[in-house]
């Protein structure tokens, strides 16, 4: 797999084993939602693998990523992929290696806030639902910020008030959904 734009366009990186990587055309969609220039940008993504989606945001421009992910042998590809790359693990670009859940708990009481927040969880655990729901009751995100999720067509999402839904679109048998916080 490859970046698909940026500074680090056409650059292979690693996958580990045993993941649901997002394909090309599921990033490259990603990106056409959110923007190709992510310039002064913070950007979260839970459920990382192999950062593959925060590496090219990175690539696009975004001031501060973070990647979350519990899984070890994806939280070591997400390192060796940052190596390989040259971007340092610090201040401005971060892996946490932790439950996700446990993550966005601990930013909120952090007073972290994010741009734009991206999930993939692994579909067999229908996990998208129990995510927006901790968003939507933890402090991380700006008025205006962007939630973006990519599930399985199967799995409902009841969009919470505080969100307006500005897309959804179906690849294959996923779904992107595109959110925004609503101002208070």
């Amino acid at each position: 797999m490859k970046i698909l734009a940026g500074k680090y366009k056409g650059r292979n990186f690693y996958m580990p084993e045993g993941i649901r990587p997002t394909q090309n055309v599921l990033r490259a969609a990603i990106f056409d939602l959110l923007g190709h220039d992510l310039s002064g940008l913070s950007f979260l993504e839970l459920f990382a693998g192999s950062g593959a989606v925060s590496l090219e945001a990175i690539s696009r421009g975004a001031d501060k990523v973070v990647m979350v992910e519990h899984n070890d042998l994806s939280a070591k590809t997400i390192r060796e992929n940052c190596e390989l790359f040259g971007v340092d693990l610090g201040d401005s670009f971060s892996l946490i290696h932790a439950d996700a859940f446990k993550t966005v708990k601990s930013l909120s009481e952090e007073h972290k806030a994010f741009d734009i927040v991206f999930f993939d969880p692994p579909y067999a655990q229908k996990l998208a639902k129990k995510t927006l729901k901790l968003l939507e009751s933890r402090d991380i995100l700006h008025a205006q910020s962007l939630v973006l999720i990519q599930c399985e067509v199967s799995e409902k999402i009841d969009i919470p008030e505080t969100f307006k839904m500005l897309t959804q679109r179906r690849y294959g048998s996923s779904y992107l959904t595109l959110l925004q916080k609503v101002a208070a």
